[in-house]
């Protein structure tokens, strides 16, 4: 099993908190904050009941933090279909759960069994927030390679660094992959800071496609600098989960895989 960086270091930040207060002076009990409701509502009641106690949940999770010293912002929290569980996600790193009282934080997947396949019960949760932050974007901000005729059957997006062994080989397939009509928006996602430069010149460059085609070939692209949104788009991956290059999403924010062939990609696309 392998970890992404965030997610090794939310993991030494845990221990590190448990092995200092195992030898802390024992505190009182406290009583307990209720997270979810006693009774049932409906309407706008529940509403508001909900969204209380999603802040305090919010609340308690940013303390916990705070006293486990994690610098890490929560941008959002979704109730799950577990009961008592919740989805965290959380700015530049990998999403987690956490229990309706705040106590309990777990990484990795949590699946629902009972099917013929497994179904990770945060992955809808996650496509939902992408697709926002997908729908955010403009085309201005891309390398947009639209449909062969102009009309798309599907768009997708590719998260992209020039210098990925895998995302020239996909970068080889975009005429077949256009001419089934889809339709490719690519978004810088330089995979190191040492790739940043690179990535920023194909931006700041008049004609995006042809630095990105020399990039890709090896060619060397003169440095160039301007307001771009490459670090933005970095960013944006992380919070998306992104954790390697190439990284395709339809528009629903559904991650579709890494590398895949014109055919694997229609027959993901046409499910």
């Amino acid at each position: 099993m392998s970890f992404t960086r965030s997610q090794i270091f939310l993991a030494c930040a845990l221990a590190s908190s448990l092995l200092f207060s195992a030898c802390s002076k024992e505190n009182k009990p406290q009583k307990e904050d209720a997270l979810t409701a006693t009774a049932p509502a409906t309407g706008e009641a529940s509403t508001i009941i909900e969204r209380n106690a999603k802040q305090r949940l919010i609340e308690t999770l940013q303390k916990q933090f705070k006293n486990a010293n994690i610098n890490v912002k929560i941008l959002d929290i979704k109730p799950t279909e577990v009961p008592n569980l919740y989805w965290v996600n959380l700015e530049g790193m990998t999403s987690v759960y956490t229990t309706s009282d705040g106590k309990y934080l777990i990484q990795g997947d949590v699946i629902r069994l009972g099917g013929k396949e497994l179904h990770n019960i945060g992955d809808s949760l996650q496509a939902s927030e992408n697709k926002k932050y997908l729908a955010a974007l403009k085309n201005e901000d891309l390398i947009v390679y639209p449909a062969k005729g102009g009309k798309a059957k599907h768009v997708i997006y590719v998260f992209t660094d020039a210098s990925c062994p895998y995302c020239h080989k996909l970068h080889e397939h975009l005429a077949e992959i256009n001419e089934k009509g889809i339709e490719v928006r690519y978004i810088a996602w330089p995979r190191g800071e040492q790739f940043m430069p690179t990535m920023e010149a194909v931006w700041c460059s008049a004609d995006r496609k042809a630095a990105f085609d020399q990039a890709v070939q090896g060619i060397s692209i003169p440095p160039a600098q301007c307001k771009n949104p490459v670090r933005e788009q970095y960013q944006l991956g992380l919070n998306m989960g992104v954790n390697g290059t190439p990284a395709i999403y339809n528009v629903d924010g559904e991650y579709l895989g890494g590398y895949l062939t014109p055919d694997e990609l229609i027959k993901r696309l046409d499910k």
